[in-house]
């Protein structure tokens, strides 16, 4: 069932509330989702987006309920992904020539995934296309957000700007707008959609958002393509990502452990009292990775100034659980932190050196070589550990003064 936004313009997507892992098992997504479609009833009847494949066919029933197919004037494809583009294989069966408005790399995107020569009509930033009733729809190229061939686009009079995945949460909800929902839950999810799917292109999207800026649009509804429509005061949600894509951090040190037989996860601890002692006024928090949400974690790592990792050594080696998260915090490209490490060994201890090498290659600035703990770790090595704690704790805190 549709639900109107304003004046002729409605959502018709689907809630999908059972939806806990996305991109295919790599994102958590403990709230759901929403796949969101617009249709905009002018002289010319305006379809933006679709949804998932898995619901084309009820998307396409529903929508055929409130509008002729073949009364479908226009399709927009802000972004070929398939959670956006979907249903397309079996809509355009209705109405095969209608034409499809997208960017170039989106063309690419489209026939690559179902391998159909459907009408597109390739636009740029600038381009405009008259609905009627004195309404333009404008576009605006969103390249690497997150797709080479994402774009957004803008109704004009009344002021949408139908932002596809930027300004977007992961968070399934049966109200329409952002000031009908729970406000923490709102802006948590907001940040993990940022700092897992979003970080990496954070220079890119300062530009842009600079650029739209520059367009002189006005904007008075952000229209996401996940989660609620930013209809009440929408730039707040502008204002979150110029702050969140300017290297963001609060005061928070986060220290994060795998561990065999829990004396690393010992060292964790003490070295958490130690940080404690020395920035009182920090939020510090302990994180087991393998019994924590990964992506949960990656927004705790985007709001941390400084992180701490730890992994006993294994076969001359890390845990692979250690190296895979590493490895996604480095896909992630996170600026401005800095980190240390530790762990435990047993015989030839090489954890610690591995760490800070695959740290400094996820760009983190490494600030000690590790603390290194043969052992299971005693009453001495336990203060020791707490010791260490308070000594990278006093170079943050410097380097923070300096």
């Amino acid at each position: 069932m549709k639900k109107a936004i304003v004046n002729n313009v409605f959502w018709l997507g689907k809630v999908d509330w059972e939806l806990k892992k996305f991109h295919g098992d790599e994102l958590t997504t403990n709230h759901g989702s929403t796949y969101n479609s617009y249709l905009i009833c002018e002289e010319k009847n305006v379809l933006i987006d679709t949804v998932w494949m898995p619901f084309a066919g009820e998307y396409v029933d529903n929508l055929a309920k409130e509008i002729d197919l073949n009364q479908i004037d226009i399709i927009i494809a802000n972004h070929g992904e398939v959670d956006h583009s979907g249903a397309l294989p079996i809509l355009m069966k209705y109405i095969p020539d209608t034409p499809i408005y997208c960017t170039a790399n989106a063309v690419q995107s489209l026939k690559g995934q179902y391998h159909q020569d459907w009408n597109f009509q390739i636009v740029k930033t600038g381009d405009k296309l008259e609905i009627g009733n004195g309404k333009e729809l404008i576009f605006v190229e969103m390249p690497m957000l997150h797709w080479p061939d994402s774009m957004a686009t803008y109704l004009t009079k009344d002021n949408i700007l139908f932002s596809n995945d930027a300004f977007g949460q992961h968070y399934a909800t049966d109200k329409l707008f952002n000031n009908l929902v729970d406000q923490c839950d709102l802006f948590k999810e907001a940040m993990k959609y940022y700092a897992n799917i979003l970080n990496p292109f954070s220079q890119i999207l300062r530009k842009k958002l600079e650029e739209v800026i520059s367009l002189g649009l006005a904007i008075d509804i952000i229209a996401t393509s996940h989660g609620v429509i930013w209809k009440d005061n929408p730039m707040q949600i502008v204002e979150k990502y110029s702050q969140w894509a300017d290297n963001y951090q609060e005061n928070q040190i986060i220290v994060i452990y795998g561990t065999m037989w829990n004396g690393t996860k010992i060292i964790a601890e003490k070295i958490s009292e130690g940080i404690e002692l020395i920035d009182p006024d920090a939020e510090v928090k302990v994180f087991n990775l393998t019994k924590s949400d990964q992506n949960d974690l990656i927004t705790e790592v985007f709001k941390s100034k400084a992180i701490v990792i730890g992994s006993p050594t294994i076969n001359n080696n890390l845990l692979s659980s250690v190296a895979g998260f590493i490895h996604l915090l480095k896909e992630l490209k996170f600026k401005n932190k800095k980190a240390a490490v530790f762990g435990c060994y047993g015989w030839s201890g090489e954890s610690t050196k591995l760490l800070n090498e695959l740290l400094g290659n996820a760009g983190f600035e490494i600030i000690d070589e590790g603390f290194r703990n043969r052992w299971n770790p005693n009453e001495g090595q336990q203060s020791e550990a707490i010791e260490y704690g308070k000594k990278i704790a006093n170079i943050w805190k410097e380097a923070t003064i300096i």
